[in-house]
């Protein structure tokens, strides 16, 4: 009976070891660029990029892009990757990581703290 809680805490400890946490950094959504109608009466808007936020949850990876090596800051050894998380909120975030072994789909949480753990 005795080696049941040793059994149990090293079920335990071993389920705690398959999780990884990358730490991300917010990044802007994308935007796309598209040729207005020429307006004679009106200036085109000028649009103003608000500073990204993270918002902790839970999601899905919808999207992987690689970054240019002129975007990694501080010169990482691991390139980085801007990931699009749609939220189980409905909405879409995205994050710059240098998280390897991520795949379109992957079910994934956002904290807080600012680490993507599969």
């Amino acid at each position: 009976m005795k080696i049941y809680v040793p059994l149990s805490l090293s079920a335990i400890a071993l389920l705690g070891a398959c999780a990884s946490s990358d730490p991300v950094t917010p990044a802007p959504a994308p935007v796309i660029v598209t040729t207005p109608a020429p307006v004679v009466t009106a200036p085109p808007p000028v649009v103003v990029a608000s500073p990204a936020t993270v918002r902790a949850g839970w999601g899905r990876i919808e999207s992987i892009s690689a970054l240019p090596p002129s975007a990694v800051a501080g010169g990482t050894a691991k390139p980085l990757r801007r990931v699009g998380l749609r939220m189980d909120d409905g909405t879409v975030q995205y994050v710059d990581t240098a998280a390897e072994g991520i795949a379109l789909g992957d079910r994934v949480e956002l904290t807080g703290d600012l680490q993507l753990r599969r």
